[in-house]
């Protein structure tokens, strides 16, 4: 065997190996990105408590409103 050979088969398998870490890396990566895609955003969570906190004060507002007629 001589060294061209055993250079084309060096980088046969290191070629080899690369891509397979490389699509167990993208896999990895997209298993993660699946899951943060179930979280919610900090500032999307702060405004939407806003917005039910702002509906229940019209709510509790209403509620005594109708308790002074009553």
């Amino acid at each position: 065997m001589d060294n061209q050979q055993l250079f084309n088969i060096v980088v046969s398998i290191g070629g080899f190996l690369a891509a397979y870490v490389l699509n167990m890396l993208t896999t990895r990566i997209q298993k993660i990105e699946d899951r943060l895609d179930t979280y919610v955003k900090k500032d999307d969570y702060k405004d939407d408590i806003r917005e039910v906190k702002e509906i229940l004060k019209q709510i509790f507002e209403k509620l005594d409103n109708k308790a002074d007629k009553a």
